[in-house]
């Protein structure tokens, strides 16, 4: 085990402090004392030094420390301690303590870790409230029996107390936010500040986080008075072995946490994986992905393969069902050696025995997550071993880590690997699941990739998609948006010939009896369907809209400018003589176009003709003055109205 290695020996005399918890001051009591060395703790971490004393004396605490330092037992030993110095036992319903946290499994690991402490209070009764159990069985269990101390989730607590009228908070004593950043992260805000509207303004408040944001400075402003600052930080200095290195100076990871990164093609990634949990063999192992779909692939592939038979992988993720993602956690805690394959969501606060190696297939989206991840080994007093993956595209990301506070050192690919793609590629054309499978997850992994906070560096419309469909041992290059619609590289993509993809079957055959079911189903309904051409409909004309008496006027007034202006044209051509009078009068309508009638009605209609004409001139030439001055006036208004 890693806590017997001399360097563990180290890294546990540099996590602990000299102060021992029975010479804290204020004293704590004998009995919480004597529940601290039965768990194995006698010497504080720096953060439970500096943050016990501060809540004992009444002071709120907003704490920044590294992950895996010791803080729920910084919060839960005052939380205990100040319940302890009640005058007398509080009633059934009175609630003295909360402590909130962001997810189920966080809050049933703080209820487990304080079930001992809190056994050390007469009178005073807990409560674990989380999501996935019977609403009404837990109401009824609270309105029944009351609570003291309420240990979980933002979304549950805020349910409770909106719904039970019979608990009573004006007393309250103590409330903790555990991960608070995570718990903005997750969208509680709203239900964070209604449980804080209900609580008395006169409390103390704890607020811890391994990463403080703006949101969670502004959480602080709102729910804490005048608080103390506790910020834990390790300072990391160059081993022997890394002598060429510069002094790294202060660091937000674990002190026994060794952090690396390797760079590989996307191509050759999934064989450098397999290839490293073989050289790790019989050690715990957690490998993070960046979806459920990632997740639910990989756990079904990585058995199969040669090299891994025999070892016990895990999958653990958000979208599974509670009994079994409790199974799942209990299963890999309860294994000395074992890989569980899962994602972010068990990135923070989950307190799992003797972790001996992380491995970040896929960095997170959220760069704060990655301490959070290889926090999940090197905890308290204990050493292990991180590393992340790169693509070449991706190499910026060590320095951007190293600029806050997380040094890596880079370590080699290996180059002797077995190229497992050809096995992945000969499972999928024997089963569909897996194909299916496969396809789901690369298609989730590129959405997510497209999510990255740090999207300077995780450049979506870099990825090379045909090295990646290898990566992940795809028969085919699946049809999505991001691929049809952007030019992204498909080089490296070996095609598969000769392959009728729809002909591939489910080995289990309940599935495939099913497939075949509906496929027949889906051939007979198309086959039933009456083959009718549809008659084109012709184009609806769109309704027209009865005019205003305004709009009328304008229409009217530019057909009368519009007859004025061929008017004034003809009458020019037929004073240069392009036209005759015949053809004149034709055309402006003053003559018969139809050519008919006597001599006598000719000759009378040239004279009127004449006279018309005559009038028809003056006419034109004041209506074309009028018209051209109107417009010069119009215009002018127009350049008046701009200028105002």
């Amino acid at each position: 085990m890693a806590s017997s290695s001399p360097a563990s020996a180290a890294a546990r005399k540099r996590a602990l402090t000299e102060q021992r918890f029975s010479e804290l001051t204020p004293a704590l009591s004998p009995e919480v004392v004597k529940a601290l060395r039965r768990g194995g703790f006698r010497r504080c971490t720096p953060v439970q030094a500096a943050t016990i004393p501060l809540l004992l004396s009444h002071k709120d605490v907003a704490v920044d420390a590294a992950t895996g330092s010791g803080k729920t037992l910084a919060f839960v030993v005052p939380v205990v301690e100040m319940l302890r110095r009640l005058p007398s036992p509080p009633k059934p319903h009175q609630v003295l303590g909360i402590i909130i946290s962001p997810t189920r499994e966080l809050s049933s690991q703080i209820y487990n870790v304080a079930q001992p402490f809190f056994a050390t209070l007469k009178g005073v009764s807990s409560i674990l409230l989380v999501g996935g159990l019977d609403i009404k069985a837990e109401l009824q269990k609270v309105e029944e029996e009351g609570a003291n101390i309420l240990v979980g989730t933002p979304g549950k607590l805020f349910d409770i107390m909106e719904r039970l009228d019979t608990l009573e908070y004006k007393n309250l004593e103590i409330l903790i936010l555990d991960e608070a950043d995570r718990l903005l992260d997750m969208g509680f805000q709203k239900q964070i500040t209604s449980i804080i509207s209900k609580l008395p303004k006169l409390r103390r408040t704890g607020l811890f986080s391994a990463t403080q944001t703006e949101a969670v400075e502004e959480l602080a402003k709102a729910g804490l008075r005048n608080p103390v600052r506790v910020q834990v930080k390790t300072e990391v200095k160059p081993s022997s072995k890394d002598a060429v290195q510069q002094d790294l100076g202060l660091s937000k990871t674990p002190l026994g946490l060794r952090l690396e990164y390797m760079i590989c093609e996307a191509s050759k990634k999934s064989s450098q994986l397999v290839d490293f949990l073989v050289r790790n063999t019989g050690k715990k192992i957690m490998v993070y992905f960046a979806t459920c779909a990632c997740v639910d692939y990989w756990a079904v592939v990585l058995p199969m393969l040669n090299l891994l038979k025999g070892s016990p992988i895990i999958p653990y993720h958000g979208k599974m069902k509670q009994g079994p993602r409790e199974k799942a956690l209990a299963s890999f805690s309860a294994l000395s050696s074992g890989i569980l394959v899962c994602t972010d969501v068990a990135a923070r606060g989950l307190d799992i025995p003797h972790v001996d190696l992380i491995v970040q297939y896929d960095p997170p989206q959220d760069p704060n997550v990655f301490i959070h991840r290889a926090g999940r080994t090197a905890r308290y007093d204990q050493e292990g071993d991180a590393i992340v993956f790169l693509l070449p595209t991706e190499d910026t990301y060590v320095e951007f880590l190293k600029l806050r506070g997380v040094p890596l050192m880079e370590r080699e690919c290996s180059t002797d690997i077995v190229d497992i793609v050809p096995q992945i590629r000969a499972a999928a054309l024997e089963d569909r699941n897996i194909m299916e499978k496969g396809l789901r997850a690369f298609v989730s992994f590129v959405r997510s990739y497209k999510e990255h906070h740090c999207s300077y560096i995780f450049r979506w419309k870099g990825l090379e998609i045909g090295k990646l469909a290898m990566e992940y041992g795809l028969l085919q290059i699946p049809s999505m948006p991001e691929v049809k619609h952007n030019s992204l590289s498909l080089k490296g993509f070996i095609p598969i010939g000769n392959v009728n993809f729809t002909q591939i079957k489910y080995k289990d055959k309940t599935r495939e009896k099913q497939r075949q079911k509906v496929l027949k189903r889906k051939a007979e309904e198309l086959a039933q369907e009456p083959q009718i051409e549809e008659k084109r409909k012709p184009r609806e004309k769109p309704p027209t809209r009865k005019q205003t008496g305004k709009q009328r006027q304008t229409v009217q007034t530019k057909e009368d400018m519009d007859e004025l202006t061929q008017e004034y044209r003809l009458l020019k051509k037929l004073k240069r003589g392009v036209i005759d009078e015949d053809e004149y009068e034709k055309l402006t309508g003053f003559g018969d176009s139809d050519g008919g009638g006597s001599s006598e009605d000719d000759a009378a209609g040239k004279e009127k003709g004449k006279e018309r004409r005559s009038k028809e001139q003056k006419k034109l030439k004041q209506r074309g003055g009028r018209a051209r001055g109107t417009r010069k006036f119009e215009g002018d208004s127009k350049m008046k109205s701009k200028r105002r």
